[in-house]
C-alpha cells in the first residue's frame, strides 16, 4: 500500500503544474480587487470614515444572497480602513467573526469569549456568569482611546440560536465607553432579518443598510477571469471552461462562490486525471461532485427521522416511478419505522418533515387539490440518477 502511494506522489510531482495558486479560488482568498462591486466598495468605505478620525461609524447591515460579495468587500475595506490607520490615523481595530463557526462564535458566551481573546484576555470555554464575560470584553476594549469595526457574519444565525440580546447590549455598551466605541456591520443573506428584530434593537442597530444584487453571468466572468490569472498556470483554461462555469452560478442566483467551486474542482479533477488542460468535461464532473457533496452532507445533517422520510421517498419512488403523494409516504414510512424500532411520527409532522426537506432543494413538492377529496402535497424528485443512487446507498446503510 505504501508503494503505490509513492508512485501516486511521485507522478504527481512528474506532472505538468495546473495550479499557480489554489487559495486564489478559495472564498477565504482577499483579491485586491472585486469587479463590479466599485458602488459597495465606495459607499462602504464612505460610512467606515469617519473612524479614521476617532468618530463612531453608522452600524451597518448587509443583505444579499449568497456569493454577491458581501463578505469579500465588507473585509477588504476593513482590511484597509486598518492599514490606513496603521500609518496615519486614528487607533483602529477591525475583527471578522463568521458566527456560523460552531464552537468559536455560534452562541452569546463564546462569542464574547472570542471577542475577549482579541484584546489578550482568556476567557474558559464555559462556566463564567454572561454579565462578567461581557464585563471583561468591554474593559478590555476600553482601556485605550479606539474604535472597533466589529463584523459579525451570517448574524442571523447567532440571533436564531442566542435570540437578540446580544446586539442590543453590544449597541447600547457605546453609552457606557469612556474611551473606545463600537461600529458593528451585520451580514445576512435574510432580506427581512432586521424587521424580526426587537424595535428597540432594530433602532439602535439597523443605522444604514445595504443590498447587494446577485451578478449575471458576464459578470461571473469577470470574477472568474480575475481570480484565473491569479491562481493557474498560463494556457491551463480550455476556451470555454470560465464561461460555462458563469453560466451556470448565473442560474442559481448569481452566486459566485458556485462559480468559483466549479472552477477549483474542476481543475483538481483534472490534476488528479493528471490532464494538462482543465476542459468542459471536467466543468461537468465538477458540477456533479459540488451536488452531490451538497445533497449528501445536507442528508448527513438532517435527524434521524427526517432521514427516515426521504428513505421513504427513495424507495417509494424506486418501486413504482411515479409522482408520490403524503399518504405513499406514510405507508412505507410506518413500515420502515416499525423495522427500525422507531416511534413514528403523526402525518402533520411527516408533512412538516418534506417540507423541509423541499427547502434544502433535496425533492420537490406541490399542493394540489383533489377537489372533494381535499389537498394534497405531490412529491418529485429533481436529483440526477447518480446523486439518487449515492443517496440510496448512503441511507441502505444507515437503515438496512
Amino acid at each position: 500500500m505504501v508503494g503505490q502511494a509513492q508512485k501516486i506522489f511521485t507522478k504527481y510531482l512528474n506532472n505538468k503544474p495546473i495550479f499557480k495558486n489554489r487559495e486564489a479560488l478559495s472564498t477565504s482568498f482577499s483579491p485586491e480587487t472585486i469587479p463590479h462591486r466599485e458602488t459597495e466598495v465606495n459607499t462602504i468605505a464612505k460610512i467606515l470614515a469617519p473612524a479614521l478620525k476617532g468618530g463612531k461609524p453608522s452600524n451597518l447591515f448587509l443583505y444579499g444572497r449568497t456569493g454577491t460579495g458581501k463578505t469579500c468587500v465588507s473585509r477588504m475595506v476593513a482590511d484597509e480602513l486598518q492599514t490606513i490607520s496603521n500609518s496615519n490615523g486614528h487607533k483602529l481595530k477591525t475583527i471578522y467573526v463568521n458566527c456560523k463557526m460552531k464552537k468559536t462564535s455560534d452562541t452569546e458566551y463564546r462569542l464574547m469569549a472570542t471577542l475577549s481573546k482579541e484584546f489578550g484576555k482568556e476567557v474558559p470555554f464555559t462556566g463564567l456568569p454572561t454579565d462578567q464575560i461581557y464585563n471583561i470584553f468591554f474593559e478590555s476594549l476600553d482601556q485605550s482611546n479606539q474604535t472597533l469595526i466589529l463584523i459579525l457574519d451570517e448574524i442571523d444565525t447567532l440571533v436564531q440560536k442566542s435570540g437578540d440580546e446580544i446586539l442590543y447590549n453590544l449597541t447600547r455598551v457605546n453609552q457606557d465607553l469612556k474611551n473606545s466605541s463600537i461600529c458593528i456591520i451585520g451580514i445576512t443573506n435574510s432580506l427581512g432579518f432586521i424587521n424580526s428584530l426587537d424595535p428597540r434593537v432594530k433602532s439602535s442597530l439597523g443605522e444604514e443598510e445595504m443590498i447587494f444584487p446577485p451578478y449575471n453571468a458576464l459578470q461571473l466572468q469577470d470574477i472568474l477571469k480575475n481570480r484565473a490569472k491569479t491562481a493557474f498556470e498560463d494556457g491551463i483554461i480550455e476556451e470555454g471552461v470560465v464561461e460555462k462555469c458563469a453560466a451556470l452560478a448565473a442560474q442559481e442566483h448569481g452566486d459566485a462562490r458556485r462559480a468559483l467551486d466549479l472552477l477549483r474542482v474542476s481543475a483538481e479533477l483534472a490534476e488528479r486525471e493528471a490532464s494538462e488542460k482543465v476542459t468542459i468535461e471536467h466543468v461537468d464532473k465538477a458540477q456533479d461532485k459540488i451536488d452531490l457533496d451538497r445533497v449528501i452532507e445536507t442528508v448527513k445533517a438532517q435527524p434521524k427521522q427526517s432521514q427516515i422520510v426521504l428513505w421513504s421517498i427513495l424507495k417509494f419512488f424506486e418501486k413504482h416511478k411515479r409522482e408520490i403523494n403524503t399518504g405513499d409516504v406514510m405507508n412505507v414510512y410506518n413500515e420502515v419505522c416499525k423495522m427500525q424500532g422507531t416511534r413514528p411520527l403523526t402525518q402533520r409532522r411527516v408533512s412538516d418533515l418534506i417540507a423541509e426537506l423541499d427547502l434544502f432543494g433535496i425533492i420537490n413538492t406541490k399542493v394540489i387539490s383533489r377537489g372533494r377529496y381535499g389537498r394534497t402535497r405531490v412529491i418529485t424528485l429533481s436529483l440526477s440518477d447518480g446523486i439518487m443512487k449515492r443517496l440510496k446507498n448512503f441511507l441502505q446503510q444507515r437503515f438496512l
